[in-house]
């Protein structure tokens, strides 16, 4: 299946070598890097450009492996994925950004943030990963081999599980951001890279005990503004999971969105584009 990239202000550009993919909405005011759960891509933040204030430079990107970026000898890394990240920011002469993470997005983030404090204006995290070892069974099934391989098969029940997942109301898709899903998992050797990339984070028991380690290592350092949104009928990742977070980061924020699954981005992009716009308001305390 071949998708036509359908935005003007989406190119690819070179990072280290690795192809990426950015859109960037231009704009003189805060730049945003707006990062993707693991399997999706720039397209699911669709909404929040529709919905920018105009003076943001609103940035979102395709992961490696990911949408239509291509490769990275770091893309099973999070702190690979992290610098990769920074170096996109590089290219694009983006100095300071306040980093906005959905579900995997987040673990980047935080992992970005880690990297380089000087340099983040805040952390926005969307139902961020590694945040606890709760999981869904799916996706501690996958990490067995032979039946991950089955249950990532590429077609169209994928598709609809994908859909299943990522949100609690089905309409939230919009033919754009389903059109985006069914590129994303008919890619060729997208679900290879995805189950990878899962079996570096997840075991059988749920999210591996020593990233999940390093997440709470690197919430007690943070000194920047964050903001935490979950949503309430999240069918991948626990909202205590969110709700341990904010208790370990002194002065964060907290707001659990009812009627919302794994995308408040997508489901919820008024409440959304609101917390972004209230942490931009924000100074480090």
């Amino acid at each position: 299946m071949q998708v036509l990239e359908s935005f003007a202000d989406t190119r690819i550009v070179d990072v280290g070598g690795a192809s990426i993919r950015v859109r960037d909405s231009g704009g003189s005011g805060p730049a945003l890097l707006l990062t993707h759960g693991i399997g999706g891509s720039l397209e699911l933040w669709n909404r929040q450009f529709e919905l920018r204030d105009p003076s943001w430079r609103m940035l979102a990107w395709d992961m490696p492996a990911h949408g239509l970026s291509g490769a990275s000898p770091d893309g099973l890394d999070l702190d690979g994925i992290a610098r990769t990240a920074w170096r996109l920011l590089d290219v694009l002469d983006v100095k300071r950004a306040l980093l906005v993470g959905n579900s995997l997005g987040g673990a980047v983030s935080l992992r970005m943030a880690a990297q380089a404090p000087q340099r983040t204006r805040g952390l926005l995290m969307a139902a961020a990963a590694t945040m606890g070892r709760e999981t869904v069974l799916p996706f501690r099934l996958m990490t067995l081999p032979g039946l991950g391989e089955l249950m990532t098969k590429p077609g169209p029940m994928a598709v609809k599980q994908q859909v299943r997942a990522i949100v609690h109301r089905p309409e939230s898709i919009t033919p754009d951001v389903l059109a985006a899903i069914e590129r994303n998992v008919m890619r060729p050797g997208g679900a290879a890279h995805f189950l990878a990339l899962l079996r570096k984070l997840t075991t059988l028991g749920g999210q591996a005990p020593e990233v999940v380690r390093r997440t709470e290592q690197q919430l007690q350092a943070l000194r920047v503004p964050v903001t935490w949104v979950h949503g309430q009928q999240d069918a991948v990742l626990p909202v205590l999971h969110t709700q341990r977070a904010h208790q370990a980061v002194a002065g964060s924020v907290l707001e659990v969105l009812p009627d919302c699954g794994h995308t408040p981005q997508l489901e919820k992009p008024q409440d959304f584009g609101r917390l972004l716009a209230a942490l931009l308001a924000r100074r480090p305390g």
